[in-house]
């Protein structure tokens, strides 16, 4: 029987005071019964408008009636087909930007929980007592040859799950000591725990995909060899070099990019006592930046024991990239949000340590052809924000060692790879690319969408051979 309730089944969380203690997962997912009830709301569109909001075309429909039903194994089987990182995009994809945002439902209330749905159903396969066993490869007969993939994040990942089921010879090339890209050192547990990642990975291990690790292409073995020794290759590696504010006082001790931080953080488990990685017990942090890198900076800082944190934004709340959901619970957990205001210099102490960040006040203007407004500095607004540590999230750019190894490979103004629009394909034969190396710095599921257009494209141009 359809469910007509206007708002979406609520997600059950851990209480805010309780999880600043911790980095359990703050949301806890649905029941079975939740997860029927939110998956009865579905109109069952004939014209699919969700699936055009999806850049891995997900069957959304399909997979949650399957939940309606009761058929939890069967809306896996469903998701999987197209998407190999379900239980990852049903916990960090912006559904509500992109599926979500084109639900019916959402005309009159609010659209279908198609997130949390998609972590149901990946979560419902994984606590089965007995996983449903992978598809095997198949494939034509040109699908022997053997592919490289550079990057074990999400646009690799996805590339090597796609070519492997066509039946190809996949190895993935990743330069940390642990495969999942941005997802295993840069999101928090508390947001996507990394039990989680390391069971999709090993799914598609069982699809055949071989991932060496501590391989730094560039460096351990370059591009050419591997171009030498393979049909294709896929270019993944992201955009991992932080950008910075070139303010003075950038570099007194205390500052620190979000990339760095956060990597101490997840990879090398810090908030771990059992490790030794080294990282600062901040007392008042200040976090620059708006997006989800700089709530999970600021939720991370909350966690390792800091008494204020504090997110400074240039433009207003409804202009902030981050989730509303992040941006809700790094409210709840205590994090104070200081809006309209620019960093114009960090403050030292005789020790050269961080001792406050100075700040101007922003007013905002008319938008801009992007849409956005633009922002403009408030004369004699300057202040200053008490901080023992600053932390610099406002994005990323492409590291170029792979680039700079490879002859004929393109790069434009922000060194991202130039590609084809449509095949992904390099400005040299046989290279594809997609994810951040060629965009700058987005989302999860845009990289998986980058990977699966590559994938296609690979094959392809292995069968025109």
């Amino acid at each position: 029987m359809p469910n007509l309730s206007p708002t979406k089944e609520p997600m059950p969380t851990q209480d805010p005071k309780a999880r600043t203690q911790n980095f359990g997962e703050v949301a806890l997912g649905y029941t079975p019964a939740q997860a029927r009830q939110e998956a009865q709301r579905c109109l069952q569109c004939k014209n699919r408008p969700c699936m055009a909001g999806c850049p891995v075309r997900v069957d959304i429909p399909g997979f949650v009636a399957r939940i309606a039903a009761g058929e939890d194994s069967r809306a896996f089987e469903v998701l999987y087909a197209s998407n190999t990182l379900p239980a990852v995009c049903g916990r960090v994809c912006p559904q509500e930007i992109q599926c979500e945002r084109r639900c019916v439902r959402g005309i009159q209330g609010e659209p279908v929980a198609i997130g949390r749905l998609e972590r149901y159903a990946a979560d419902a396969l994984r606590a089965a007592p007995s996983p449903a066993p992978e598809e095997p490869a198949g494939g034509h007969a040109a699908a022997r040859a053997k592919i490289a993939v550079v990057g074990a994040g999400p646009a690799g990942l996805t590339c090597a799950g796609d070519l492997a089921r066509l039946g190809y010879a996949v190895t993935v090339f990743e330069a940390f000591h642990r495969p999942g890209g941005v997802l295993t050192y840069g999101i928090p547990a508390f947001r996507l725990p990394k039990d989680v990642v390391a069971y999709e990975i090993d799914k598609l291990r069982g699809l055949g995909v071989e991932i060496r690790t501590n391989v730094i292409v560039g460096k351990t073995l370059t591009a050419e060899e591997l171009l030498a020794d393979h049909a294709a290759v896929f270019l993944g590696t992201g955009a991992g070099l932080p950008n910075f504010m070139g303010i003075p006082g950038e570099s007194l001790s205390g500052v620190f990019s979000a990339n760095e931080y956060l990597t101490r953080v997840n990879l090398m488990r810090a908030y771990d006592e059992a490790y030794d990685t080294p990282v600062i017990r901040s007392r008042r942090v200040a976090v620059v930046g708006g997006g989800n890198v700089a709530m999970d900076a600021a939720r991370c800082a909350l966690r390792l024991g800091a008494e204020n944190v504090s997110v400074v934004y240039r433009r207003s709340e409804a202009e902030m990239p981050a989730r509303q959901e992040e941006i809700r619970h790094a409210r709840e957990e205590g994090v104070s949000f200081v809006m309209l205001a620019a960093p114009v210099r960090v403050l030292g102490d005789e020790r050269q340590w961080v001792r406050g960040l100075e700040c101007v006040r922003m007013a905002l203007g008319e938008p801009g052809q992007d849409g956005r407004r633009s922002v403009g500095e408030v004369p004699a607004s300057n202040f200053v924000l008490e901080a023992d540590t600053v932390i610099v999230a406002i994005g990323n750019r492409p590291n170029t060692l792979v680039e700079e190894g490879t002859a004929g490979l393109e790069r434009d103004r922000r060194n991202c790879l130039i590609v084809d629009e449509q095949t992904l394909r390099a400005s040299r034969d046989g290279v594809y690319a997609g994810g951040d190396i060629v965009t700058g710095a987005a989302t999860v599921i845009q990289a998986m969408g980058a990977g699966k257009r590559a994938a296609a494209s690979i094959d392809a141009y292995i069968r025109g051979k």
